[in-house]
């Protein structure tokens, strides 16, 4: 469970920092078994006890790495919708600036990494206000409303839709490991094709 964080002082907070830096980089590099408290805070340049203060346990500190690398991918996930899936756009070109903004910045970044290798642990590492597996998908749902009312799109279901658009664009990318640059992006182009003709508000009446 993270260790909720309370006002320290600018040296504690410059520690913490230094901590969660040190543990990022060991669970990425030695996985979570094998990463020690000591390790980290040998590379972090403080005591073991001081990071049993601030984080009670290899668990707590895990848990609060997560917490900050997921935050981070909320971030970047909203930015990027804010700023690629407006209603002003071309609605093809919207969807594949943001699923190309989102492979670039965000699928490739440590951040990412750390939430993947939690998801594929099977860890059940309680982070506060986030459901890593699903926020992402409500957030879009959330841009793909705002769509709908402005009758970019036809989506009685906006999560249904952001499921969708997740499945044929996201996951396709990422159940097939091995896939270079223009590959990825062959399967966004298709993905969003589908998806445009599905949702689209100019597709053919049923």
């Amino acid at each position: 469970m993270a260790v909720p964080t309370r006002a320290l002082r600018p040296s504690s907070e410059r520690k913490r920092a230094a901590m969660l830096d040190a543990a990022r980089d060991r669970f990425l590099v030695d996985g979570y078994d094998r990463t020690s408290v000591d390790a980290v805070a040998a590379q972090a340049g403080v005591s073991k006890r001081t990071v049993y203060d601030h984080f009670t346990d290899k668990d707590g500190l895990f848990a609060s790495v997560v917490e900050q690398a997921s935050a981070a991918l909320m971030s970047s996930v909203e930015e990027a919708a804010d700023q690629e899936l407006r209603v002003d756009r071309d609605l093809t070109t919207a969807l594949l600036a943001f699923t190309r903004r989102i492979a670039t910045e965000t699928l490739q970044s440590s951040d990412y990494a750390v939430v993947k290798m939690l998801l594929e642990s099977g860890r059940s590492v309680p982070v506060a206000g986030t459901d890593l597996a699903h926020d992402p998908e409500q957030l879009i749902a959330d841009r793909f409303r705002e769509l709908a009312d402005a009758g970019v799109i036809r989506a009685a279901n906006p999560r249904r839709a952001s499921e969708h658009f997740t499945a044929l664009t996201f996951l396709l990318a990422l159940n097939a490991p091995g896939l270079d640059a223009a590959a990825v992006d062959a399967v966004f182009v298709d993905g969003v094709d589908a998806f445009v003709r599905a949702y689209g508000a100019e597709r053919a009446a049923p």
